[in-house]
């Protein structure tokens, strides 16, 4: 359900492109009605996604627990449980490497290169971005991060990234101890 919508959200944004290029009134038309049946489907699955979680006990339980932290929504709690079940049963560095959220090393030889974040699930990766990016701006400790890298003069991104891999050090500790965020 989650992969289903993944698509459904993907073919929303290419229609939305297409109707700021098309030129032709009815092709307009015909673009703004499929971005009206797209946007229907997606209520629709995310009604499915909602009713699958609290129809089983654990998961509803779990993704309670998820949406207490800041940032993270009905969606991004679905993408948490469906794409990273190993969540809580991992220390923080593997949880953020399995997340694609740890840097890895660009050394080649002697050459020392610069650390990039890569590999690991990308859908989860991107959720935990765009928590971080809302979560950075309402909540004080996680924008205290935010802004201790930036004036240190990392990139934005680089320092959203940074909150992504805090949240999830946080998400993971709160699901291992049962515990809401305080």
């Amino acid at each position: 359900l989650v992969g289903r919508r993944d698509n459904i959200v993907a073919a929303i944004t290419a229609e939305t492109q297409r109707l700021a290029m098309a030129r032709d009134p009815f092709v307009r038309r015909d673009i703004g009605r499929m971005i009206g049946v797209l946007r229907g489907r997606r209520a629709a699955i995310e009604k499915e996604i909602a009713g699958h979680i609290s129809s089983q006990q654990a998961l509803a339980e779990e993704a309670a627990r998820l949406r207490t932290a800041p940032g993270i929504g009905p969606a991004i709690a679905a993408v948490l449980l469906a794409r990273l079940p190993e969540l809580g049963r991992l220390d923080r560095r593997a949880i953020a490497s399995l997340a694609g959220l740890a840097p890895h090393a660009c050394d080649s030889g002697q050459r020392r290169g610069r650390r990039h974040v890569w590999g690991g699930r990308a859908d989860v990766r991107r959720a935990l971005y765009l928590a971080a990016f809302v979560a950075s701006r309402y909540n004080p400790a996680l924008k205290a991060v935010r802004e201790r890298m930036q004036a240190a003069g990392k990139p934005a991104k680089v320092a959203i990234l940074a909150v992504a891999r805090k949240l999830l050090t946080i998400l993971n500790a709160m699901v291992r101890d049962q515990r809401n965020f305080a």
